[in-house]
This record gives structure tokens, C-alpha cells and sequence, in this order.
């Protein structure tokens, strides 16, 4: 992929969020929900570098990842505005969604729940016998949780081809990462004796050429890898964050390495201002559009709140 073409799916995904963030003060989409905003680059880098048959799970904060995994736009917003979409038809909201049919298989609010799903998802993959990965997103304070631990041993005993990438935003919800962590994630990996790389997460043709490369190693070894991708969250944990708890400055100093300024600077060097114009124009266009579109499609039938839940004879 092009950096171009990075940028402005990395635009979309910036605009989309803050689309998402008016919604909420609108009271349009109902309850909370966690943005992606400054971390544009990991799933756009990561997705450009799997293959159709991967699969793909991501945290409650998974915006990103369905849109970088082809889930059109207008879908995702009918389903965060509770409508019946054509994704989840309402049910799933901003932190459950899913999409299997474009390899996005899904999200969830429990903290490092996402591993043992991936597990799952990368075991059928190796009894299949073919040549695809399970690649599953989680943040740093996730590293913590002990499902993680025991995920982590069980792929790498069993030598599922398991890619975990973990999200360093710096914070752990409201708690900085150096006061939980004393080891970081990526030199953990070899505790169960995989491959572990860190990257700058900011920069999504450095991600992809990682995920890329240990894509690769994990097919080749049958072993899971881990990646760390050090990045910046630009928004609180969830949409009603104050962030008191960030020092002062810390913030500004962030936004300067913000991955999208950063293409941006680099694209108009050596391509013009033009080419950022462009993407910008393109990524504004194609949101404000889904979600016209999204608020046409209707509400769920009442009738029909318990499809899915009940055994047709109990129902």
C-alpha cells in the first residue's frame, strides 16, 4: 500500500471517530464509547498486511480495525445508532460488533478477552490446514490479565498461528503503563518461547512491514509472535474522560507525534499538498455519506428482540 493510500484510510478512521464522538453528544448513538483517535496507524499498517483469510479480532476501542478491515462505513454507523444494520442488526453497538464475512470477527469489553477468542479462531485455522493467521488486538494494560498468560502458553504449546498485536497507548485506562508494567510486552514473549518485536506504531508502513515479517515467521515455525506498536491515545479512555489524570503537557506532546500529521508532512514533501488535500477532501466525503446513509436505514422491529436469544420452543 502506497502511503497515500495509508492516509486516507487513516483520515477516514480519524474522521469516522469524530463522527462517532458528535453522535455521542447528541445523544444519537446512546451510552459510551472508546475511540481510536492517535492510533490510526496499527490497524491500517496490520490489515495491509494480512491476507483475506486471516482473521481479526480487536478491544472495545475496534473502530479502527473494521474499517481497515473493509467493513463499509454506512454498516458501522447504522449499528452504533442502534439501527437494524446489516452488521449485527442493532444488537452489538459501539464494543460488541463483528463482521466474519469480511474477516472482522468481532470485539468485546472484557480487558485481554479478545486472546482466547483468537486462540480459537488461529486453532481452526491450523485443523483447516491452510495458510492463515488469527491476528488479535489488545492494549498494554491487557498484558496483565492472566486469560493472557494463559492463552499466550497454550498457542505456543500447541503452536497455533497466532499473532498478537498489543496496543501501547501509555495508559492502562486512567493508569500509566510504567506503574503497572515492569517488563514491557514485547520482551515478555520470550517467557513462552515465541518471537517478540516492538514498532512505532505511529507509522503504519513500519507496522506492516512487521506484521508482515512475523506474519511470515508465524507460518513458517507454527509458533505464535508478539508485536508491541508504541503509540499515543489522543482522547480519554471513553468518551466522557476528562483525562485529569494526564500531566501537564503531556497531551500537546503527543499530538506532535501524531500519525497523522506525521504522513501528512512526509506525503506533502514528496508529493505535494495537493495529494493530503485530496485525501482529506475524500475521507470527509465518504463519512458524512455513510452517515446519511446509516440514519435512513430503520430502526429494529420490537417483534424481533428475542431472535437469536431463545430456542424457537422456549421463545
Amino acid at each position: 500500500m502506497e502511503l497515500a493510500a495509508y492516509y486516507q484510510q487513516m483520515c477516514t478512521i480519524r474522521r469516522f471517530e469524530e463522527e462517532v464522538m458528535a453522535l455521542v453528544q447528541s445523544r444519537e448513538i446512546a451510552g459510551s464509547v472508546h475511540l481510536c483517535i492517535g492510533q490510526e496507524a496499527i490497524p491500517v499498517g496490520a490489515c495491509a498486511a494480512l491476507a483475506a483469510g486471516d482473521a481479526v479480532i480487536g478491544t472495545y476501542r475496534g473502530h479502527g480495525w473494521a474499517i481497515a478491515r473493509g467493513v463499509p462505513l454506512a454498516e458501522l454507523f447504522a449499528e452504533l445508532l442502534g439501527r437494524a444494520s446489516a452488521l449485527n442488526a442493532g444488537r452489538a453497538g459501539s464494543p460488541y460488533l463483528m463482521a466474519p464475512r469480511y474477516g472482522f470477527l468481532g470485539e468485546n469489553s472484557i480487558v485481554g478477552a479478545g486472546l482466547p477468542m483468537a486462540a480459537g479462531a488461529a486453532l481452526a485455522r491450523k485443523l483447516q490446514g491452510g495458510r492463515a493467521v488469527s491476528v488479535v488486538s489488545i492494549g498494554d494494560g491487557a498484558m496483565n490479565q492472566g486469560a493472557v498468560h494463559e492463552t499466550l502458553n497454550m498457542a505456543a504449546v500447541l503452536g497455533l498461528p497466532l499473532l498478537l498485536v498489543v496496543e501501547n497507548n501509555g495508559y492502562a485506562e486512567m493508569t500509566p503503563a510504567a506503574a503497572l508494567t515492569a517488563v514491557p510486552a514485547h520482551e515478555r514473549a520470550a517467557a513462552y518461547g515465541i518471537a517478540g518485536e516492538v514498532v512505532d506504531g505511529n507509522d503504519p508502513a513500519a507496522v506492516a512491514q512487521a506484521v508482515r515479517a512475523l506474519r511470515a515467521e508465524v507460518l513458517a515455525s507454527g509458533r505464535p509472535a508478539l508485536l508491541e506498536a508504541m503509540t499515543h491515545r489522543l482522547v480519554g479512555h471513553y468518551s466522557g474522560d476528562a483525562q485529569a489524570y494526564r500531566p501537564p503537557g503531556e497531551l500537546a506532546a503527543a499530538r506532535q507525534a501524531d500519525p497523522i500529521t506525521r504522513l501528512a508532512a512526509r506525503i506533502s514533501e514528496t508529493e505535494g499538498d495537493g495529494t493530503v488535500a485530496a485525501a482529506d477532501e475524500a475521507a470527509r466525503v465518504d463519512v458524512l455519506a455513510a452517515l446519511d446513509l446509516a440514519r435512513s436505514v430503520p430502526f429494529p422491529d420490537p417483534a424481533d428482540a428475542t431472535s437469536g436469544i431463545y430456542a424457537e420452543e422456549l421463545r
